[in-house]
């Protein structure tokens, strides 16, 4: 066991302070990584703050770390001391389940082991994440991080990246396709680089001009007000697919009608209320409403190595962890373009 140190949450109410906890020392097939960045995933506050329920506490968030391999068990043939690598949203699963042997491992059955704010397969042992000075994980759950991409802007990419990637992959975006991409924050503007990357026709629909420009930087071909009621009359029927990263309270009925016929919108971002669906935004147009979840192991690596081919990388502001919840405000009112991510070294510092 290792002393390590960290910040946490104490309860839903507490500010993230600082935390020390024993990590466990590496068993065979583990690899121990020091931590150098963390992202900071609007899901860290949602969880730290008990939005959607059933929070452990306490709470070292953080799933979007990225480092370097600092010793490896006695098994581990995958990574030697030195990589450069990344750890997601989960770090083991049942590895027996359908999903499981399809590469799907974020949809295991018996349920992904999270990266924080979970249970060790052991069904007693609480997770600790990312805000912190190191992590052991099992070998094949640890992703090898691109060697031309800086650390610090490609961590975010273990969450932000992989989930904007899975779902526009899995739709099939690519040249032909009108996509669009609501929202413009940290999952948002991942989504239209991976989307132009792919060779669609992006558009970002967002709730003022403000980020206007930014969009056309990062990729997007087209940009809408959503503040606009014209918006929803000039696009009605446009769209191939929806991307729709928001987690703030919204009417989906009016994005629906934006599709063709036989078409998707996939909600990525989670709300902590529900959302009211109409039947007629489905039924006239044979439209679909679906849902996607980061992705497994494999797809992850998958899109690692396409943002390591194409330079794509977040765009971030980096923080010391002393700013941690300072950084949690300025998510929650939009000021951050586009990913706070923790420098772990002001933890070692301090």
């Amino acid at each position: 066991m290792t002393s390590t140190r960290a910040y946490a949450a104490a309860t839903s109410t507490s500010p993230l302070a600082p935390f020390t906890f024993q990590r466990r020392a590496p068993l065979p097939h583990d690899v121990a990584i020091d931590i150098h960045y963390c992202g900071i995933c609007h899901s860290d506050i949602h969880q730290a703050r008990d939005g959607w329920g059933g929070s452990i506490f306490p709470m070292v968030p953080g799933h979007e770390i990225a480092g370097v391999v600092s010793a490896v068990g006695d098994q581990v043939s995958k990574y030697k001391v030195g990589d450069k690598v990344g750890v997601g949203c989960f770090v083991d699963s049942c590895r027996h389940c359908a999903y499981c042997e399809q590469g799907l491992e974020q949809y295991c059955d018996e349920g992904p082991t999270n990266t924080y704010n979970g249970l060790e397969r052991d069904g007693r042992t609480p997770t600790m994440g990312g805000y912190s000075e190191r992590i052991v994980v099992n070998q094949d759950y640890v992703l090898r991080m691109p060697d031309n991409l800086p650390l610090d802007a490609a961590a975010p990419l273990l969450c932000a990246g992989i989930t904007l990637y899975s779902p526009l992959k899995h739709w099939g975006a690519g040249p032909g396709m009108r996509v669009a991409i609501i929202g413009l924050g940290g999952l948002g503007h991942m989504g239209v680089k991976i989307a132009h990357a792919l060779g669609a026709e992006v558009t970002v629909l967002s709730q003022s001009l403000k980020k206007q420009e930014d969009a056309k930087r990062l990729g997007a071909d087209h940009f809408h007000a959503t503040s606009d009621p014209q918006t929803f009359v000039k696009l009605k029927n446009h769209f191939d697919l929806i991307i729709n990263t928001v987690s703030a309270e919204m009417d989906w009925n009016l994005y629906l009608g934006l599709l063709k016929v036989d078409r998707t919108m996939v909600v990525v971002g989670v709300p902590e209320t529900q959302v009211p669906i109409a039947p007629f935004s489905l039924i006239p147009k044979r439209r679909s409403l679906a849902g996607s979840m980061i992705g497994g192991i494999a797809e992850t690596q998958e899109m690692l190595d396409f943002c390591g081919e194409h330079d794509i990388t977040c765009d971030i502001e980096l923080t010391p962890i002393q700013k941690v919840n300072e950084a949690y405000e300025r998510i929650l009112k939009s000021d951050v373009r586009y990913r706070f991510v923790i420098d772990m070294a002001s933890l070692k510092a301090a």
